[in-house]
């Protein structure tokens, strides 16, 4: 083994948000001397592949979208050319790197020292990284954090490496005229809506009957209407057999399916995206020579205070698969760092799991906080539920054709004889910004009176919200 080469109070593995945002606590803050170790580039998928690039381009096709409305309102627009996906894509990258330098800038900042390598736990205090240019570092932390993240799945089909995932989607050159998108959570709902709005033939091949199957059924049911009203193909109860080169075709390929509608179906696709889940990025980060327990899906095991099965070594983020979303992520790192350097004050900090709000950015977008209504009546049982819904049609669509309207639909779900707020969904343009307020709300434990009793803002889609009856 090799000597040890550093020393530090703080010895953070995985430079994504949440390892980044607990590390500049503890050093900005807290002056604890802190490392930084990432094998990939500064911010994790979220910088990099997952929540910044994606929502540029779901920007670039709600333009697409408003373009295509904007006759509606009396404007004449002529297309002199096609969407230009490469130059899109080239100032997208440009943007993500210009963010890893400012994460690269932020650490230095909070004195915070990093290292581009890939670690590997040898103890409980000792981790060894390789660095890039072949040699290896022993660093010894009296407290380490495990921030490693996750990557996409691909499945055992045969011929699967001819598609690619969601990190692929954002290395794509050139605009895909006919993509398979394979998944039925957020990621490839997303996904399947841009591809949709920026010109694609897009088709999208789920497991069940439904997509987003972990949001309120208002969601489920809504977006999916929507997405065929726009003209994206879904193949219920689909499976894949296999994956192959198109013979006569370069760079297209034959996808092998049955669905609900035909056994032996066959279709040319010159894109086909996996987006069938993710797992922890753990595979050589040495957890057995320190002892971490991980559970059947190899997640580590954290508790809500982010301690691990060993004393001294803490996890948090994707990799231990609780609440996959970066601002938690940066939240619970945030309230790490100060219960481990910020003295008695912060003994005890900690993330509050609970009432976590989320958006899936389709078309249209749809966001969630609390509970489900099956989740609730669960819970509480149906006499202790009650539920306020309400469908409209939002005034930017009052001048366009009834087969043009995009739908909006509100929920809330309310519990006990006080009737408060255990689980609110809304689905329609706006729905991200909004739900941030209404989800402050919730999480202080508002009551419908409380929303009965905060006038409405009028003309907008949000007032809805507060007149449910």
């Amino acid at each position: 083994m090799a000597p040890i080469s550093k020393e530090c109070d703080y010895l953070v593995i995985g430079g994504g948000s949440g390892g980044i945002g607990s590390a500049r606590r503890a050093g900005g803050q807290w002056g604890a001397k802190t490392i930084v170790i990432e094998s990939n580039r500064l911010g994790g998928t979220c910088v990099n592949v997952g929540c910044v690039p994606k929502k540029v381009t779901w920007n670039a096709a709600t333009i697409a979208e408003t373009l295509h409305e904007a006759k509606a309102y009396g404007f004449s627009i002529k297309e002199t050319a096609p969407f230009d996906w490469k130059t899109f894509v080239h100032k997208r990258s440009a943007y993500v790197k210009r963010l890893n330098g400012i994460y690269d800038k932020n650490l230095e900042r909070d004195h915070v020292e990093w290292l581009h390598g890939r670690a590997h736990l040898i103890s409980k205090n000792d981790v060894e990284v390789d660095l890039d240019d072949g040699s290896k570092q022993i660093i010894r932390a009296k407290r380490i954090l495990l921030a490693t993240g996750g990557h996409a799945n691909i499945p055992k089909t045969p011929g699967a490496e001819l598609g690619i995932t969601s990190d692929g989607f954002f290395e794509l050159e050139e605009q895909p005229k006919k993509a398979a998108l394979v998944g039925a959570g957020y990621i490839a709902i997303e996904m399947a809506g841009m591809f949709r709005h920026l010109g694609t033939e897009t088709h999208l091949f789920i497991r069940h009957d439904s997509f987003l199957r972990a949001f309120d059924p208002i969601v489920q049911e809504k977006v999916m209407s929507e997405y065929e009203r726009q003209g994206i193909i879904i193949h219920r109860n689909s499976t894949q057999s296999r994956v192959e080169k198109h013979p006569s075709k370069p760079g297209w390929m034959k996808l092998h399916y049955s669905d609900s509608k035909t056994k032996d179906g066959v279709l040319e696709i010159d894109c086909l995206l996996w987006a069938i889940g993710r797992s922890p990025e753990v595979e050589d980060l040495g957890l057995d020579k320190a002892g971490i327990k991980q559970d059947e899906k190899g997640h580590i095991i954290a508790d809500d205070y982010q301690n691990t099965s060993v004393d001294n070594i803490y996890s948090l983020g994707d990799v231990c698969g609780k609440i996959e979303l970066t601002p938690v992520a940066i939240a619970a790192g945030r309230q790490l760092a100060n219960r481990l350097f910020g003295g008695p004050d912060y003994k005890d900090a900690k993330l509050d799991y609970n009432n976590i709000p989320s958006v899936v950015f389709a078309h249209p977008e749809a966001g969630s906080i609390g509970m489900t209504e099956p989740a609730a009546r669960e819970k509480y049982g149906d006499d202790k539920i009650k539920v306020y819904n309400t469908s409209f049609t939002a005034l930017y669509y009052a001048l366009m054709e009834p087969e043009e309207r995009a739908p909006s639909s509100y929920k809330l779900i309310c519990a006990g004889s006080e009737e408060k707020v255990v689980g609110l969904h809304i689905l329609g343009s706006g729905s991200s910004e909004m739900l941030q307020g209404f989800g402050v709300a919730v999480k202080m434990g508002a009551t419908k009176k409380d929303f009965d009793n905060c006038v409405a803002i009028h003309p907008t889609s949000a007032e809805e919200l507060v007149t449910l009856k």
